[in-house]
């Protein structure tokens, strides 16, 4: 292995160990929602920190490859979207402690009902789902398992369409929960947007991945 090439496994494996820490903000954004817990809420809140910290790192790191090696092709591809997920998986780490300080503000308890109708836990369930299949495909480098998350994207989009009606007609039976209801219907908002997130992690994924199957197949031509 190269020098280059050790250099950039290593930025691999620390952007999938950012990558995990975001998807467990955003499992424990869920969990602090579900069980009005606001300790867990705000080990989010703190966990950023570190989040910002690995962005803060995995740039560097990134300059530094451009500066020591200037990459080409493949190569400069990884580097190149790296920075970009890096940059994504720092703002759903930003949704999941948006989605924590709503659970610390909150006085009351949020209304299961509403939790229900809204179908927010399943916009949880479905960011944490893609979050797990773009680490699988960003580590065997598969743009097919990667597009996966273009389908799950148009799932949230779906429910956040239909949160507004349906948050107002709670509303409208409920106005002693008109707080609340609208807390929901902005952490919706944040995962909408971080399934936007994904989707753009997906198409760089693919952009680095899709590249690098182009140049096996040059290699093997040039075999032959």
């Amino acid at each position: 292995m190269t020098h280059l090439e050790s250099e950039l496994q290593q930025l691999k494996n620390n952007l999938v160990e950012m990558w995990t820490l975001v998807k467990n903000q955003l499992s424990k954004a869920k969990e602090a929602l579900v069980t009005e817990d606001k300790d867990l809420a705000r080990e989010v809140i703190s966990l950023e920190k570190r989040v910002n910290s690995f962005e803060l790192s995995i740039d560097k790191d990134s300059e530094n490859i451009f500066a020591l090696f200037s990459p080409v092709a493949v190569d400069l591809r990884l580097v190149l979207a790296v920075i970009k997920i890096n940059n994504n998986l720092e703002r759903q780490g930003d949704c999941a402690k948006g989605i924590a300080k709503f659970v610390i503000d909150i006085d009351s308890s949020f209304d299961k009902n509403l939790l229900t109708i809204t179908r927010i836990i399943e916009m949880f369930d479905e960011n944490i789902v893609m979050l797990n299949e773009l680490i699988e495909a960003f580590e065997k480098e598969d743009g097919i398992i990667a597009r996966k998350t273009f389908k799950r994207d148009e799932f949230l989009d779906i429910i956040n369409d239909e949160s507004t009606s349906i948050v107002a007609n709670y509303i409208r039976s409920n106005p002693d929960g008109a707080e609340q209801a609208l807390q929901i219907l902005s952490i919706i908002r944040k995962l909408e947007r971080a399934g936007d997130h994904s989707k753009n992690i997906a198409e760089e994924i693919i952009f680095y991945a899709e590249a690098k199957i182009l140049k096996h197949e040059v290699k093997e031509k040039k075999k032959k």
